[in-house]
C-alpha cells in the first residue's frame, strides 16, 4: 500500500516511525536536531494521519511488511510506541534492512506494561471515537487523512491493544546494534526495561577499565518524562544522534 512520507535534510536515511493515533508531524519538535546531518523519512503508519486504511486489521508484522517494502538497503530506523513495536518486528522480520535500531517507549511482551496501562488498552471500544474527537490527535488527523476513517481507525486499535503477544525469544536474534529509550515514568515497567535490554546482552556484566566487554545495544532513562511526552523531549535528539554516529 502506499503510505504518505515527508523528507527533512539530507544525508544518511532515518526512518521515523511514530506512535498510535499519531503522524510524522509529532516528531516536529526534534525533526532540526534529527535533520541537521541526516536526510529524514517521517512516515505515516497505515490508517494513520495521511495514509489510507489499509483495509484489514492493525498488526504491527503487517506495518513492519509495508515498512519494508520503502526501503532499498539498510537503513536506520526508530520508532515510538507503536512506531516502536512496528520497529521491533521490522528489525525481526527483515533483519537485513535494519541497519541501526532505535527503540522509543517499546515493550518487548504486553505483561510489560503496567497493569493500569493493560486494563486501559482492555476498557479501549470503538465507542470511545466520539469523545476522542476533542483530543490533538483528532485535529492531525482531521487535516491529513484522506476520508475521514476515525471511527474505523479508533475501532481498529481497540481491537489492537487487546492481542496479546510476547517476541522476548526473537529478540536476542536482532543484528542491529540496538538503542532502548524510556522515560523515567514510563507505562513500561522497570523490571522489564531491564529485561528486555538484558535480552539485547546489555547490563550482564561489567565493561571492564577498557570497555573491552561493552555490549553493542545502549539503554537511556529520559528523566522528567513520561510514555506520552518521551518523543518531545529535549534529550532524546542528542541520544539518538550520538548512537546513530557512535563506531
Amino acid at each position: 500500500m502506499t503510505l504518505r512520507t515527508t523528507e527533512h535534510g539530507d544525508g544518511e536515511p532515518l526512518i521515523l516511525l511514530h506512535g498510535g493515533f499519531g503522524a510524522g508531524e509529532l516528531f516536529e519538535p526534534i525533526l532540526p536536531a534529527l535533520s541537521a546531518q541526516r536526510r529524514v523519512i517521517a512516515v505515516d503508519l497505515p490508517g494513520h494521519g495521511g495514509s489510507p486504511d489499509p483495509g484489514r486489521p492493525l498488526r504491527p508484522e503487517s506495518f513492519a511488511d509495508d515498512i519494508a517494502a520503502l526501503l532499498t538497503e539498510p537503513t536506520d530506523v526508530m520508532g515510538y510506541s507503536l512506531g516502536g513495536v512496528t520497529a521491533l518486528r521490522l528489525a525481526i522480520q527483515h533483519p537485513g534492512l535494519v541497519r541501526r535500531l532505535v527503540l522509543v517507549s517499546v515493550a518487548a511482551r504486553r505483561s510489560g506494561s503496567h497493569p493500569e496501562v493493560l486494563a486501559a488498552m482492555d476498557a479501549m471500544a470503538p465507542e470511545f471515537a466520539e469523545p476522542m474527537k476533542q483530543s490533538p490527535n483528532y485535529t492531525l488527523y482531521t487535516r491529513l487523512a484522506p476520508k475521514d476513517d476515525w471511527a474505523l481507525l479508533v475501532e481498529r486499535t481497540a481491537e489492537l491493544l487487546k492481542v496479546d503477544y510476547d517476541w522476548t525469544a526473537e529478540v536476542a536474534g536482532i543484528t542491529a546494534p540496538t538503542l532502548l529509550v524510556y522515560a523515567d515514568q514510563d507505562s513500561i515497567t522497570p523490571a522489564h526495561i531491564v529485561e528486555f535490554y538484558g535480552l539485547l546482552g546489555g547490563g550482564l556484566r561489567d565493561a571492564s577499565w577498557d570497555r573491552s566487554q561493552r555490549a553493542p545495544n545502549q539503554l537511556a532513562i529520559l528523566p522528567g518524562t513520561t510514555h506520552y511526552d518521551v518523543a518531545d523531549s529535549p534529550a532524546l535528539a542528542p541520544t539518538v544522534v550520538g548512537f546513530l554516529g557512535a563506531r
